[in-house]
């Protein structure tokens, strides 16, 4: 399944430094002045999943004889960071056609708005804070609206709050964002963080990452944080499979029945479909081995009419 979140913002509020960040890699060019991003860049990235890494640990555990864990691949979400826009794009102005058929693309909408002071940065659109970029934003897609039959206005939307590396600590602690770091944003449309920080984060390796994290007084970054809560609001869940040749999480639309889930392994597989083996992750966790699930009969048959949940560890019987 592919769905797409498009990065918008004004110019020089910091979305193209997102965006690097989010493919730990400079592909998107930085630049002091407007439009530094003519042409949208697409990325794709994975989805942070710490269960994958247990459920390899499991499946190894239980087959003694494997030399090395089995391969991971994560559930992935494709980002596109979209021309800068400014007031009057809705009517061309700028780049605003460009924007306007980027933005009709996507599925889901991560706003970037500038919450720093820098007057080395310049500022566009005659903007002087972050209400009022976020109304000039909102203000161009729904005038766009006026004239098109699909309404670009009505995607879901995140607010992402670009702080100074200075605030950024206070803010989050404003916010409470770092007592519970798996429920950030899970009930809200906005979310605080420091594209700059991020982006030197992501050249950090893994160890080096954790400590600096540790010195903040954050168990998560803020783009862990962002990334689940795009998942979120595309309204995807993972389910997932765990076996010697490998553990993955597969997309689905929230509320996916068994059969449609099955095809996204294989299309053959909804026709094909006979039944579901399904375990929750944390019992099968609990259990410590596929075995020991069975024994306690935590492992459940289901059929054509079940509903996926997020976390299902699946093992779909079809026939030949």
């Amino acid at each position: 399944m592919s769905l797409k979140v498009g990065i918008v913002g004004l110019p020089n509020v910091g979305k193209s430094t997102l965006f690097n960040a989010l493919l730990k890699k400079r592909v998107a060019l930085s630049a002091n002045y407007p439009f530094a991003t003519v042409e949208s860049n697409v990325g794709i990235v994975a989805v942070p999943d710490n269960r994958l890494q247990k459920l390899a640990e499991l499946v190894a555990n239980e087959n003694p004889k494997s030399e090395a864990l089995p391969p991971i691949v994560p559930a992935v979400v494709e980002f596109v960071d979209i021309a800068g826009l400014v007031r009057g794009a809705s009517q061309g102005e700028g780049l605003g056609n460009q924007f306007l058929s980027h933005i009709r693309e996507v599925d889901a909408i991560i706003h970037v708005i500038r919450d720093f002071s820098d007057p080395n940065v310049i500022r566009v659109g005659g903007s002087t804070n972050p209400k009022e970029d976020k109304e000039l934003i909102e203000t161009e897609l729904q005038l766009a609206d006026l004239d098109k039959a699909d309404k670009l206005s009505t995607k879901p939307v995140l607010y992402v709050y670009n702080v100074s590396e200075e605030e950024y600590g206070q803010k989050l602690s404003d916010r409470k964002e770092n007592v519970n770091p798996d429920q950030i944003g899970v009930n809200s449309d906005e979310i605080i963080i420091c594209a700059k920080l991020e982006e030197e984060l992501a050249d950090l390796s893994e160890e080096e990452r954790k400590q600096y994290l540790k010195e903040l007084g954050i168990e998560e970054t803020g783009l862990e944080r962002l990334i689940k809560k795009a998942y979120i609001l595309l309204g995807l869940i993972s389910f997932l499979t765990a076996g010697v040749k490998e553990v993955r999480a597969w997309t689905i639309k929230n509320g996916t029945l068994a059969p449609e889930a099955a095809g996204v392994i294989h299309t053959d597989f909804i026709k094909n479909f006979i039944r579901a083996q399904v375990v929750d992750y944390d019992k099968l966790i609990e259990a410590g081995s596929y075995k020991t699930a069975r024994e306690k009969g935590w492992i459940r048959t289901e059929g054509k009419d079940y509903v996926m949940r997020d976390g299902d560890v699946v093992e779909f019987l079809v026939s030949s």
